[in-house]
């Protein structure tokens, strides 16, 4: 008898075992797997000159220095261009988890300007694959520098030029980050009639992880413009630099051929030629504050 009381006990606990690996298989069938987003593809806003694919997040505040000093090839009468300085402020907010905006005035042609950046995809892996992370950046600048010729007409918009570009980048590693960026500038005026209003390029950018707080950056963009159709020599911009993370801030240490730092500026104005020493030395600085938890 207790022989049978044992079977059964043996049974019905082997029953209650068999149920429940059964029950979690079906749960585990049923439930979807995690959604991994990338992070921090770059630790700043900008690349170098241009924006990268990151974003403020909401609630936060980032008030950005930006400082690019006269030519290396100045000599040393001018410090080798310490002397000379060129800046922009600017403070950008997160509003949502897709979308950013910014205000910034700047010295370069005393220059305001203001921008509005879109997150339409993310990197992903696990319950949803997606390669790439993919933005829209838009922006309008403002030259305030008073006119040339001041007795004729002068219009407003002739002030004006406005900017789009499509963002994608890649995080292929912990250590390397890539991102391609096809712009579009529109400026409503021009210096003279053989300068196009309109300028396509496509930049290239990239960050490479040196240590824990320092990266090795770079940016190229292509106009796709002929050179020989404007009314001044003009070069690709191209700048290297270094990526400083020190507590609360990021340090971006920048050689570049370009003395704007707005997109309207560097893409299609900048007439320093790396080959023959026309390089600019600079920095931006990054505070962020906490407005909102």
């Amino acid at each position: 008898m207790r022989k049978l009381y044992v079977s059964i006990l043996f049974s019905l606990f082997s029953l209650i075992m068999f149920g429940q690996e059964d029950l979690m298989d079906l749960l585990n069938k049923d439930s979807k797997p995690e959604i991994s987003y990338a992070t921090a593809t770059f630790k700043s806003t900008r690349i170098m000159n241009g924006h990268s694919i990151e974003k403020m997040p909401p609630g936060q505040l980032d008030f950005r220095i930006s400082h690019r000093f006269g030519r290396v090839n100045s000599g040393a009468y001018e410090f080798f261009g310490l002397d000379q300085a060129n800046i922009h402020f600017g403070l950008e907010y997160g509003i949502m988890k897709w979308l950013m905006i910014g205000i910034g005035r700047g010295t370069y042609e005393k220059t305001f300007d203001g921008f509005a950046k879109f997150t339409l995809l993310r990197q992903s892996s696990g319950g949803r694959s997606m390669p790439v992370s993919l933005s829209l950046f838009s922006s309008a600048a403002l030259k305030s520098v008073r006119w040339a010729d001041p007795t004729r007409t002068n219009y407003f918009s002739s002030r004006l030029s406005y900017v789009g570009q499509v963002l994608i980048a890649r995080k292929i590693s912990q250590g390397l980050s890539l991102q391609i960026t096809p712009s579009y500038v529109h400026r409503n005026l021009v210096a003279t009639e053989i300068d196009p209003n309109d300028l396509f390029a496509i930049g290239a950018g990239g960050r490479l992880k040196l240590t824990k707080r320092i990266s090795l950056n770079a940016e190229y963009y292509y106009i796709g413009n002929p050179k020989k159709y404007m009314s001044q020599q003009v070069y690709d911009p191209l700048s290297v630099g270094f990526d400083i993370e020190t507590g609360g801030h990021v340090f971006q240490l920048i050689f570049t051929n370009s003395l704007a730092m707005i997109e309207k500026g560097f893409i299609g104005e900048t007439t320093g030629n790396w080959l023959k020493g026309d390089i600019h030395f600079g920095f931006n600085i990054s505070r962020v504050f906490t407005l909102k938890h």
